[in-house]
């Protein structure tokens, strides 16, 4: 996996974030989602490295980036941190302003970088997200069912903690595999850096911090931004699964609309998992998208 890529630590927001870095030209970077790293991408990687210098980084919390300690606030996994730390993980390589690729969780710190840092960025593609205000205010059965696993990770500590830890495997099979495609989409080189990561001392922290911050302080920061007028005034490209769960209970396009400025977008031929489940498919939409500058 990432054939001519370089793995490296930065120290940025006083914490160590891991990343993978190659390719030339204009700098993209991406972001994972839960419960994963950026090992995601590893698909799609080499192929984005042809026309652009790729940064592949595990959010804080996450892989091989430093696990904070918890506060009562869950204020060090906001998304406002989390974001931060990207920032400072490109400018410290060099890159005042970067496109942006992320999926689930790495697209709401993505989202929160838009509207903190609108000037770092010269395009946005979001997948298989909604606005996380949208998701929580219109909550219903189907969705609480399908994404049990947010209700879960926000229980006060130790109790998701402990469980995780207790089978780390045994949680990625249960969320991974749950999905429309079961585990299918992952190599079992993939599956097994994502089984070390969460084994790792404090990422099972790290996970269950960064959705009770989405569930308190991120909502507050999200509430703030609507309350002020405060869009995404990046062009922005959202795409989702058409066998996951964001088309079926939400309305994607139209909650985009509503809280940013230049939206297209579309579902494709997968669940959730986009970047492994359907790799040609979204390098197909999201190259002419990222090129057009």
């Amino acid at each position: 996996m990432f054939q001519d890529f370089k793995k490296a630590f930065q120290h940025v927001e006083g914490i160590e974030i891991a990343y993978r870095i190659g390719g030339k030209g204009p700098a993209l970077l991406l972001l994972h989602g839960h419960p994963q790293t950026h090992v995601i991408w590893h698909k799609v990687a080499e192929k984005l490295a042809e026309q652009f210098t790729v940064v592949a980084a595990d959010l804080r919390g996450y892989g091989d980036s430093a696990k904070p300690e918890a506060d009562d606030r869950h204020e060090a996994y906001s998304k406002r941190r989390m974001a931060a730390d990207m920032v400072g993980l490109m400018q410290a390589l060099g890159f005042e302003q970067f496109a942006l690729m992320a999926h689930d969780r790495g697209a709401r710190v993505a989202h929160r970088l838009a509207l903190d840092h609108p000037q770092r960025l010269s395009r946005l593609v979001l997948l298989d997200i909604a606005p996380t205000l949208t998701m929580y205010r219109q909550t219903n059965e189907a969705f609480a069912r399908a994404y049990w696993h947010w209700f879960f990770l926000i229980r006060p500590a130790p109790l998701p903690e402990t469980l995780i830890e207790a089978n780390p495997e045994g949680y990625l099979r249960s969320v991974m595999g749950g999905r429309s495609a079961g585990l299918a989409p992952f190599t079992d080189e993939a599956f097994a850096e994502y089984r070390r990561c969460l084994s790792l001392p404090g990422a099972a922290r790290g996970v269950c911090e960064d959705y009770r911050a989405a569930a308190g302080i991120d909502l507050e920061h999200d509430q703030a931004d609507l309350d002020a007028g405060n869009t995404v005034r990046t062009p922005l490209l959202v795409m989702w699964g058409r066998d996951g769960v964001i088309g079926k209970c939400f309305e994607p396009l139209k909650e985009w609309r509503a809280c940013a400025e230049d939206v297209r977008g579309s579902e494709l031929p997968c669940g959730h998992y986009i970047p492994e489940e359907a790799p040609q498919a979204l390098l197909e939409h999201a190259l002419p998208f990222l090129l057009h500058a």
